[in-house]
């Protein structure tokens, strides 16, 4: 990757970031392009002068992705959302993409999807995911299609937000606590994204799940928190018909919770196949190796407690 140009689509969000870091490590020269490239700009530090690049985009207009891919070598899009217009988005937003960097002659696309896309999804998102993966095959035969399960790291919005409901409150309600997921790191993630994108000959057209080494229920993984972070809170696992009532009224005690949200727990949020982290040489990273690195913040203590400060 060494001197070629990369444009990432989202590049500043959670997952960006990683991938960004990565790509500059390997000489890579970056555009990051997304609707505010000002909320992006800490990652002008990453690399060296001039090596990153930045562009105002909208992925629901395609000019703005034409104009923001001119010139590159490879294309990642990491857009998406979890509330709002998910078909606009995650959708025609992933063709509008995939068309643009056909168009642009771009040697290698990444399509960053997720486990649940299902074109008979319950959930406008699961179905929203599939119908951009099958844009993105459409407009752009040799991308390779990466579907995550929930993906962890020090700024994610998923162990983050267990660990501050399991914090602030004495007793925490658990939605669907049977449902299964499997976590993945955002460093290995980042890392199969950096390697389909040296390789479109190997990875290229190509749809990989991505999990974790631990499948853990959800009611698990609210547990594994608490004794993480040193609490003891009440955890009261929820039937189906009071989540249901809780999804509906938009709240769960310290978390919003949408309807649709709630339809995609239906399901397990785990790799149905072959892990792809393999064919990608990646060693999957536990939960419990990185985690506690960043959840002390969570502890009664804060960095200066331990896991028998209990609340």
């Amino acid at each position: 990757m060494n001197g070629k140009l990369v444009t990432l689509i989202g590049g500043g969000g959670f997952l960006g970031r990683y991938v960004a870091q990565d790509l500059l490590k390997a000489g890579a020269r970056l555009r990051i392009a997304q609707r505010d490239p000002r909320s992006a700009l800490f990652l002008r530090t990453q690399g060296g002068l001039g090596q990153t690049q930045f562009a105002a985009i909208d992925v629901t207009k395609p000019d703005s992705i034409a104009r923001a891919i001119e010139g590159s070598d490879g294309v990642v899009n990491l857009v998406g959302v979890l509330k709002g217009n998910f078909h606009a988005v995650q959708a025609e937003g992933a063709g509008n993409v995939a068309r643009a960097a056909a168009a642009a002659g771009v040697g290698a696309l990444v399509h960053v999807s997720a486990i649940g896309a299902d074109a008979a999804s319950p959930s406008a998102y699961g179905r929203s995911k599939a119908a951009g993966e099958e844009q993105v095959r459409a407009g752009f035969a040799k991308a390779t299609i990466l579907r995550p399960s929930i993906v962890f790291g020090r700024e994610d919005q998923s162990v983050n937000r267990f660990a501050g409901m399991i914090a602030s409150a004495p007793v925490v309600p658990v939605l669907r606590a049977g449902a299964k997921f499997q976590p993945v790191y955002v460093g290995d993630v980042a890392a199969v994204v950096a390697k389909a994108l040296a390789d479109p000959e190997t990875f290229g057209g190509k749809t990989f799940e991505l999990g974790g080494p631990d499948v853990l229920t959800m009611g698990a993984l609210i547990r594994w928190i608490a004794q993480a972070i040193g609490r003891t809170p009440s955890i009261v696992e929820l039937p189906d018909l009071a989540g249901a009532l809780i999804a509906r009224a938009g709240f769960l005690p310290g978390a919003p919770i949408t309807m649709d949200q709630w339809k995609m727990l239906q399901s397990d949020n785990v790799v149905t196949g072959t892990d792809g982290l393999d064919a990608f040489g990646v060693a999957p990273t536990p939960l419990d190796a990185v985690a506690p690195a960043w959840l002390v913040r969570y502890r009664r203590q804060g960095r200066f407690g331990t896991v028998s400060d209990a609340a």
